[in-house]
Parts: C-alpha cells; sequence; structure tokens
C-alpha cells in the first residue's frame, strides 16, 4: 500500500485538525501542515506531496495565489479546495487554476473519502 504526503493549508488550526482527522480516516498519508499561503509555497517548494487541501480565505497569500503558484511553476499536486463559502464564481476560478475538487466547511466525511478514491489517493 502506498504512502501518500498530503499538505493541509489553513490558517485556523481547528480546521487544519479536522481536515486532517477526516483525511486519517480515509486512507493512511504522511501529513504536513501550512499556516498560510506563504508557508504552503515554501513546502511546495521543498517536498513532493500528492494532494494539498487548500482553504481559500488567509491572510497575506490566500488560497486563490497559491494555486496560481502551483500552475505558474508547474508543481504537480491535487489540490482539494476546502473552503467554508464557495460561491460558482470561484469555483470556476480555482477549477481553472488546478482544483480537482471542493469540499465545504464543516467537512463531510464521505465526500472527502469519494473524491480521493476518484483521483486515486487511498
Amino acid at each position: 500500500m502506498m504512502n501518500f504526503s498530503i499538505l493541509v493549508c489553513d490558517d485556523s488550526t481547528v480546521a487544519r485538525k479536522q481536515v486532517i482527522r477526516c483525511l486519517q480516516q480515509c486512507l493512511d498519508a504522511d501529513i504536513q501542515q501550512a499556516i498560510n499561503g506563504a508557508q504552503a509555497i515554501e513546502l511546495l517548494n521543498t517536498h513532493n506531496f500528492d494532494l494539498l487541501c487548500l482553504d481559500l480565505t488567509m491572510p497575506e497569500v490566500d488560497g486563490v495565489q497559491v494555486l496560481e503558484y502551483i500552475k505558474a511553476n508547474k508543481i504537480e499536486c491535487f489540490v482539494l479546495v476546502i473552503s467554508a463559502d464557495i460561491q460558482d464564481k470561484m469555483k470556476l476560478r480555482v477549477t481553472q487554476l488546478g482544483a480537482i475538487d471542493f469540499i465545504n466547511k464543516p467537512i463531510d466525511k464521505t465526500r472527502m473519502n469519494n473524491i480521493l478514491h476518484k483521483f486515486g489517493i487511498h
């Protein structure tokens, strides 16, 4: 069984813990955390991740900027957007930037599992 490498990026400690708990129930993975977009970019430059669980609303460097960076630098990593309030316009924007899917907060474990399976991350 393959061990996946996952980065969880959210400025909220509670939200990060919730995402990590959900991921741990779904699969065996090496999970790292970033507390903001700038830290996520730093980690993406020094590590190879299979999946990035990314919040959109963060101070300084937000989720959209992280997606733009990933696209511009051709970093190979699935990006799953996890956000409390994702509007259709924003869904379109992040899809164009390469996000594979979205999960609303609070996270639905079944939905998370289905997305992971769809992309072979399990």
